[in-house]
């Protein structure tokens, strides 16, 4: 990683996790840097910091991690703090594909077959993760039959990131394509699995037709109004002794 005098950095800070700075001297061993509040000059080694997109104050972060300049973690967690300041507590990371050296020729991975296999294939396998953070609050505008409507067949990414598109895409991969569907909620206690659990099937509800309002619990709904969704009710929820 090349950084200059003037290159903007994420420095490391024992309250704030990350401070955002700006290299004043450049070495090969160490950097010295000026946090932007213009409170701390800090000598550092160049590993322990991390590049910073200079245009990231002129927006309000962005729906898709992908398109950061800078996919790390200060990157992340700032860009998803400024979403959640304005409320938009949905965020995407996109697809995720892991790849391990290694340390071996595996040709049979990279041959004309494989690619012939791939071409033209449904990118499919992997779906876009989906960043939720607990407002902490009530966010009805968010989640009325209004805005259910909105994301109801809409293309997958057309819209803002949002709980009833990961639910609608899986919905509509099931339903038309008949492949089977796989949902995680995941998340530490009071993060609000429980809630988006309870969200994901009342979109479910909704898209096979049935009155939110209606007296019965909202599995019972779902599982009725299509038989190609009783795999949901298959499903089950980690609980713990801090969640319902």
């Amino acid at each position: 990683m090349s950084l200059r005098k003037g290159s903007k950095v994420w420095v490391p800070d024992r309250d704030f996790a990350w401070l955002p700075a700006e290299v004043l001297e450049s070495s090969n061993k160490q950097l010295r840097v000026q946090t932007d509040s213009g409170n701390k000059i800090i000598v550092i080694a160049p590993e322990k910091i991390f590049p910073r997109d200079a245009d990231e104050d002129e927006h309000g972060g962005v729906e898709d991690m992908t398109r950061l300049a800078y996919l790390n973690e200060p990157g992340v967690l700032y860009n998803i703090r400024r979403r959640y300041a304005l409320n938009d507590i949905y965020t995407y990371t996109g697809s995720i594909l892991i790849a391990v050296n290694p340390f071996t020729k595996l040709p049979h991975l990279y041959n004309n077959h494989m690619m012939e296999q791939y071409k033209g294939a449904q990118f499919g396998e992997l779906r876009s993760i989906l960043i939720a953070v607990n407002p902490f609050t009530k966010l009805p505008h968010l989640y009325n039959n209004h805005m259910m409507e909105q994301y109801k067949g809409a293309p997958f990414g057309e819209l803002s990131p949002h709980v009833f598109a990961v639910a609608d895409a899986s919905y509509r991969a099931m339903m038309n394509e008949g492949r089977s569907q796989s949902i995680l909620v995941s998340g530490e206690s009071g993060a609000g699995k429980t809630e988006t659990t309870k969200l994901i099937m009342q979109y479910l509800t909704f898209v096979g037709g049935r009155a939110v309002s209606d007296d019965r619990t909202v599995e019972q709904q779902v599982l009725e109004s299509n038989p190609l969704l009783e795999a949901f009710g298959n499903a089950r929820t980690s609980r713990n002794d801090n969640s319902r």
